[in-house]
């Protein structure tokens, strides 16, 4: 017996070491899950599967069947690159998914197995984001067509035919917005439209120049159909200026067709409407103020009857990031934020006291429920594990894994947990931080230091996975990466959310340099003399303010980071965004833009700084990047530019991140490493 446990004493740091550090190769191993669909006989969740092909430079999607109760898993989908959102017909006999096996995006019908698949639509303006009818008789989906043609597939590729055809490619405009994320806004505009399942025309609920559904602040479904099949709730911005406004409202419309009614008349945003199964009610997610886009989201509920409505989280000082109907629509399950974890709770629809219903050290999203409730499907992930889908009771208890696609990478690789930790502020508030060690990590050794600045700047780190800014793989280039939430971080407090206002260098600054502080006195294993600092979009903005205030880091990274904030007005989309932020615009406010603008303190830049930006990016336009490299240039502060030509506010092409993650961190390991 003693000589057993002596072997497995010798073995079992062998047996450790033989795991890889989780690099960027490794990332690219993993398959990313998401979008689950419970079937309505309760037997079995679709989803989406995505993988990496290096060597072909995209990232191809397919659709898998799990079954509830366990086992093997099985891929239905096997033709085209991008097949998504399986929806299950209500006898669950049939799938209608989005793919582009045919050539263009359209949507496509299959069985269960993959088998017996036929194409449901053949538009030439192309189709997305369907949905099954509750009645089972139609398709409700989006196509971008022209607002005069509508549904009129002939007037459409007329149109279409005519444009490339054109000589001139030049673009007009009279209005804003007139682009937006990637894409310079076309002649064309996203409607709802509808067509039978047993084939015949579609049909165009939303006619007008305006996109439907707008483009969501929510980040969800914008449209529903109810329970009986024959009315349609759908979001849209109907102001006069969408720039400058975030005013979606719902509106509800026939599924035959014909005038839209508004529902909902809150100044903010209203998103994400969902039909109870009693039909009885719309939930929805709600902002109150107007033009800012990081208000609290509240969960809403409404009485089609009567009109009544309900604010059923007012008293809960979380966002609302999800929900979803209990079947018997007593209740809805509902996600919120809370220090860098995301767990599911549930409150009567007639409003009450929340329970929390599944929580971890994690994030829990994408919740569904079988028919009789009792059965609970959602995603999680960690810090240290990318997305898989797990079921459990409805009521609580320990959940088991429907999915383990990542086991074998996962478990041939060191990954370590993340750990927290909090750090007083000057002005008396506390930070909470996130740090992830080097594999193998030594106690007794000093490590450099990556500090991770996350954008938004209302966003937060915590314990989620990711596939751009991916701590586990800097942590395996052997460093300490530490991740802090300050001021503007959500997950803590809509007042914690709004004292980044009008303060984008002050008090989050602050806050980073007391996290930075403590790291450098009090974690021993932290080497305070080999300290970097990256971030993207407003974490990118952080590194170019902390350019001009302080030498405390031996090289940075800005990514998408804004730099001259007057200019970033003129050539930025959303544009509600520094309108909010600022309180107005440059001409308005030149003292407070001048104040806050990372450009006005070019003379005191002096810390080596990468520099990376994405020419089709729109929200922090790529010319942002090239003033700061110019800056540094001219100060003569050594520096580097990488410019993508092929992508926008993130890079999303395998190759292009590849060389993302070899340039970050060779520029640390050439300027904080040694």
């Amino acid at each position: 017996m003693r000589r057993r446990l002596f072997l497995f004493l010798l073995t079992s740091p062998l047996l450790f070491a033989q795991k890889r550090p989780f690099d960027v190769n490794a990332l690219m191993e993993l398959k990313r899950i998401g979008d689950p669909q419970i079937s309505p006989d309760g037997k079995s969740v679709a989803f989406t599967v995505q993988t990496v092909d290096v060597a072909a430079n995209k990232k191809p999607q397919q659709i898998w069947i799990a079954p509830l109760a366990g086992g093997s898993l099985r891929q239905v989908t096997h033709d085209g690159d991008a097949n998504q959102r399986p929806r299950w017909s209500p006898d669950s006999k049939r799938i209608a998914y989005v793919s582009d096996r045919a050539g263009s995006s359209q949507i496509w019908l299959m069985d269960p197995d993959g088998g017996n698949a036929k194409q449901a639509t053949n538009l030439s303006t192309e189709a997305d984001g369907v949905l099954f009818s509750p009645d089972g008789k139609n398709l409700l989906f989006t196509s971008a067509v022209y607002p005069d043609c509508g549904a009129d597939d002939t007037c459409n590729k007329k149109n279409l035919d005519a444009e490339k055809a054109g000589k001139v490619k030049a673009r007009e405009y009279t209005e804003l917005l007139y682009r937006h994320w990637t894409s310079w806004q076309s002649k064309r505009r996203s409607h709802l439209l509808v067509v039978p399942v047993a084939g015949g025309a579609a049909k165009d609920l939303t006619p007008g120049t305006r996109d439907v559904p707008s483009f969501s602040l929510g980040g969800s479904d914008d449209y529903d159909i109810s329970p009986d099949g024959q009315e349609v709730c759908y979001s849209m911005n109907a102001d006069p200026v969408p720039a400058i406004s975030t005013n979606s409202d719902l509106f509800v419309v026939s599924i035959k067709g014909g005038e839209a009614r508004k529902i909902t008349s809150t100044p903010g945003a209203d998103s994400s409407p969902r039909y109870s199964p009693d039909g009885k009610s719309v939930a929805w997610r709600a902002q109150f103020r107007a033009g800012y886009e990081s208000d609290r989201w509240r969960l809403m509920v409404l009485q089609r009857a009567t009109g009544g409505v309900a604010n059923l989280t007012e008293n809960l000082d979380r966002w609302v990031t999800g929900f979803a109907w209990n079947p018997d629509s007593s209740s809805l399950f509902f996600t919120t934020e809370d220090r860098g974890r995301q767990a599911i709770q549930l409150i009567p629809a007639a409003g009450g006291a929340v329970r929390i219903a599944a929580s971890c050290d994690c994030q829990l999203d994408d919740m569904q429920l079988t028919r009789d409730g009792k059965t609970m499907v959602y995603t999680q992930q960690t810090g240290a594990s990318p997305v898989e889908l797990y079921r459990a009771a409805s009521t609580g208890g320990v959940p088991a894994a429907l999915t383990r696609l990542n086991d074998q990478v996962l478990n041939a690789h060191q990954l370590t947990p993340l750990e927290e930790f909090w750090v007083d502020t000057p002005d008396g508030s506390r930070v909470q931080s996130f740090v992830v060690k080097p594999p193998a990590f030594d106690a007794g050794r000093k490590y450099p230091v990556i500090m991770l600045i996350h954008g938004g700047p209302q966003g937060a780190w915590g314990y989620s996975w990711t596939y751009r800014w991916n701590a586990q793989v800097f942590a395996a280039a052997g460093y300490v990466v530490v991740e802090p939430n300050p001021r503007g971080s959500t997950g803590y407090g809509q007042k914690f959310v709004d004292e980044i206002n009008g303060d984008w260098g002050g008090r989050p600054y602050n806050d980073i340099m007391a996290v930075t502080d403590y790291v450098a006195a009090s974690l021993p294993y932290a080497d305070p003399d080999r300290m970097g600092a990256a971030g993207g979009s407003y974490g990118g903005y952080m590194v170019d303010w902390i350019l001009g205030h302080t030498q405390r880091f031996k090289a940075l990274i800005s990514h998408a980071g804004v730099y001259d904030l007057p200019s970033e007005l003129g050539a930025t989309e959303e544009l509600w965004f520094p309108l909010w932020e600022m309180g107005g615009t440059p001409w308005d406010k030149p003292e407070e833009y001048r104040k806050w603008s990372p450009s006005t303190y070019v003379k005191d830049f002096h810390t080596p700084t990468l520099v990376i930006n994405g020419e089709l990016d729109f929200r922090v336009p790529y010319t942002q990047g090239l003033q700061l490299f110019t800056a540094l240039q001219m100060q003569k502060v050594p520096s580097k530019l990488l410019i993508y030509p092929d992508e926008g506010h993130w890079v999303g092409k395998p190759q292009n991140s590849l060389l993302w993650y070899k340039t970050f961190i060779d520029w640390f390991d050439s300027r904080v490493k040694k």
